[in-house]
């Protein structure tokens, strides 16, 4: 295979001009038939990883996908791009599942798509024997293990698929593994020596921020009020949450769906649909949903109430900006939801899983409350360092806490603790003691009488809100502790008694007035004309519609800004564009040319400053195609992608003889891999020598007529391309 074949697959069908960190390496591994472990964070393009060797081979890759509904979208981008793919799941009609799977038969197709459950039959599997399958890759593997934050049982039986086809390489992709998963999914899958590779996890364009926790749908409601055109993910634990979310949007003139266990199929689907469809701009959702989401433009992911365990939040937080634009990921944050998380856990049986569940929650809280760079304990939990001391892409970063004496706060609110249990005998909820502190007259105030305390109101004139972190902040210094028993009380600790005694100083941090969650520049960030944006994004949406597709199969965010961005003129200058591969330019390059035609007529061209993240993919030096017009190259890489003449100049609107000569000028460059058998026969190949060195190469009438017009002006061409290049090849 030459080195550079998978590169041209990369640009001919996906329109890009390099791979992503460690693409590269696994595609090689795959096509050279070794088994994969591949863990790469959600967006750093995971799908590349098999559908390339797919192409670069021959034979069937079978994708092991966990959600039907997600079937047709993937197989739909793909076939947009040219490839032959397809899926089989129960939404087929008879007559849909035959003409495929005699398509399958026949070696059609180069990939097929099903879930799990249809897999593991035993008919389905004598079927994947006769198809020839060369690779199977496992999507979202971590389901295979218990130990995986989304452990399916069905993916266990895979093993069995892996005994049948003994031949085919496996490839065992996932966005979030640890060790110990790692390691179950090797053995699970019966792996055989496989490669493994690990990525950063570190997503440079997302940034990260934990908010103190007030009024959820309040301060939902002001951060989607800034994005009302973004897609957003909004994660809530419980149906009810996400009833009462959902409606409150609503109410306010945001169109949201619910998703949740608790809704039918159907609901549910409906709604997913209308979300990747850009119908709808936001969902909220239990964590029911988003497994192999492939919406590629949402904007931004809010938990609205405490992820239980970070790979979970890690998951999640990595459906945003899996197109590298810059997207926001906010965690409200609240004591409360860890009390409660707890308190459903008292009930939980398996003692064991109970312990484990408390291990992982604590250290979702860690990561919570702690006032170090957000990447560096993301990362650290997946055994991944992180050296620069500011990522500039977290609220810790880019809003520092400021120290201030809290002494007198601190001994306010431990001396309500010590009071509280001086006086009942036993320690009572955290809200309960700011309660306390701030003067509150509530039944259990009354009923234990603590409004005669001598802190009762002793802090009212700072607000609940405040002591809530303050009182969070003496917890992680072991001043107070959270009893873990049913009611989880809080109480003063040895260390907290003795600081009221000694009378020593004690800073704390708070964050500086007026931080939101605005937005924030970020990595990955593309300047471009808004107004040509917007009216792409009114366009991708038409042509999607009246296809039945998600907008994204059109074009990602990321290709339309870079058209708004460098105002596409011609064939060439569109085929630049990242994103842009030969069938989507055959399909959509004068639909979109003459959108960006049509702008400028009425508008200026914007000048934007230059960003290197932000380049369009550079067309080839000049020095490389001096002496072949534009018009040649459009109609040569056309010809690579491997459009017959005809079909080019149907696509160009061009004579076919004018298509021969741009081929024949590709030949001439080294351009184009081909031999003379492709264009005439050796018995020609003697004639055309005879003629040519009599008559010379410059002019073809004389060896036209030479040869009694017997061979045609465009064979005489090629021929005159293969012998005599006057164009330096690349």
């Amino acid at each position: 295979m030459p080195p550079d074949f998978i590169d041209s697959i990369l640009k001919k069908i996906y329109g890009y001009d390099s791979f992503r960190p460690l693409q590269r390496e696994i595609i090689t591994a795959v096509i050279e038939g070794q088994d994969v472990i591949a863990i790469l964070p959600t967006g750093a393009g995971k799908s590349l990883c098999f559908q390339i060797p797919a192409l670069a081979r021959d034979g069937l890759t079978l994708v092991i996908s966990p959600l039907i509904a997600l079937m047709k979208d993937q197989v739909d981008a793909l076939t947009s791009n040219g490839v032959p793919a397809t899926f089989l799941n129960s939404t087929l009609d008879f007559n849909d599942l035959g003409h495929r799977t005699a398509g399958l038969e026949s070696g059609h197709y180069k990939l097929l798509y099903a879930s799990p459950e249809r897999i593991m039959t035993t008919r389905f599997i004598d079927c994947l024997k006769r198809w020839n399958v060369r690779t199977v890759a496992v999507d979202e593997a971590h389901c295979v293990s218990e130990w995986g934050h989304d452990f399916r049982p069905e993916y266990r039986q895979l093993a069995t698929l892996r005994q049948a086809l003994s031949g085919a390489a496996f490839i065992a992709l996932t966005a979030t593994a640890t060790p110990r998963v790692k390691e179950d999914l090797e053995r699970q899958l019966q792996l055989k020596s496989p490669r493994v590779f690990i990525a950063s996890f570190n997503r440079p364009n997302l940034n990260y921020a934990v908010i103190p926790k007030e009024r959820p749908q309040n301060q939902v409601l002001e951060f989607i009020s800034q994005r009302r055109e973004d897609a957003g993910i909004i994660y809530l634990q419980s149906r009810k949450g996400v009833e009462e979310m959902t409606l409150s949007l609503g109410t306010n003139g945001i169109k949201a769906g619910a998703y949740h266990a608790g809704l039918s199929v159907e609901a549910r689907s409906a709604t997913q649909d209308a979300f990747l469809r850009d119908e709808i701009p936001v969902i909220c959702a239990t964590v029911a949903f988003g497994m192999g989401i492939d919406k590629p433009n949402v904007r931004y992911v809010i938990h609205a109430d405490l992820p239980k365990n970070i790979e979970g939040y890690y998951q999640e937080t990595g459906r945003a900006g899996r197109d590298e634009l810059p997207s926001d990921c906010v965690l409200l944050y609240s004591k409360a939801d860890l009390m409660r998380n707890l308190r459903f856990l008292d009930e939980v049986t398996d003692r064991q899983a109970s312990n484990i569940a408390r291990q992982q929650m604590n250290k979702m809280v860690d990561f919570a409350e702690s006032h170090r760079c957000r990447r560096i304990d993301l990362m650290s939990y997946f055994g991944e360092a992180w050296s620069e001391e500011n990522c500039g892409g977290c609220d810790v970063c880019l809003a520092p806490k400021e120290t201030w004496d809290a002494t007198l706060e601190a001994q306010k609110y431990l001396s309500c603790l010590f009071r509280i249990k001086q006086r009942s005998g036993f320690n009572l909820g955290a809200n309960h003691a700011i309660d306390v502190i701030c003067g509150a007259n509530t039944e259990r105030i009354r009923k234990w009488e603590h409004n005669t305390l001598s802190t009762y109101g002793i802090g009212k004139e700072t607000p609940k809100s405040e002591w809530k972190e303050i009182a969070n902040q003496l917890i992680k210094l072991n001043f107070a502790e959270v009893e873990n028993e049913q009611f989880h009380t809080v109480g003063i600790t040895p260390k907290g008694v003795e600081f009221l005694k000694s009378k020593e100083q004690i800073t704390l941090q708070h964050r500086p007035q007026g931080h939101s969650t605005a937005k924030i520049a970020r990595a990955g960030a593309i300047t471009c004309d808004e107004g040509l944006f917007a009216k792409l994004r009114a366009l991708r949406k038409d042509i999607a519609d009246r296809r039945n597709l998600p907008p994204y199969v059109i074009f990602g965010d990321r290709t339309l800004r870079h058209i708004s961005r460098s105002y596409p003129q011609t064939d060439h200058e569109f085929l630049a564009i990242p994103g842009v591969g030969i069938q989507k330019f055959q399909d959509l390059g004068t639909t979109f040319l003459t959108a960006v035609k049509d702008w400028l007529s009425q508008h200026p061209k914007l000048e934007f400053p230059d960003e290197t993240q932000t380049q369009v993919s550079a067309p080839r030096p000049k020095t490389k195609n001096e002496g072949i017009p534009e018009t040649a190259l459009i109609s040569i890489e056309l010809y690579r992608g491997g459009n017959t003449v005809e079909k080019i100049a149907e696509i160009r609107t061009l004579k076919a003889t004018t298509i021969n000569g741009h081929i024949a000028m590709g030949i001439q460059a080294g351009k184009l891999k081909v031999t003379p058998r492709d264009f005439y026969s050796e018995a020609e190949e003697a004639q055309l020598a005879t003629a040519t060195a009599q008559h010379g190469h410059d002019k073809l009438a004389p060896i036209f007529e030479a040869l009694g017009g017997k061979i045609s002006y465009e064979k005489i061409r090629f021929y005159i391309s293969f012998n005599f290049p006057t164009i330096d090849s690349e």
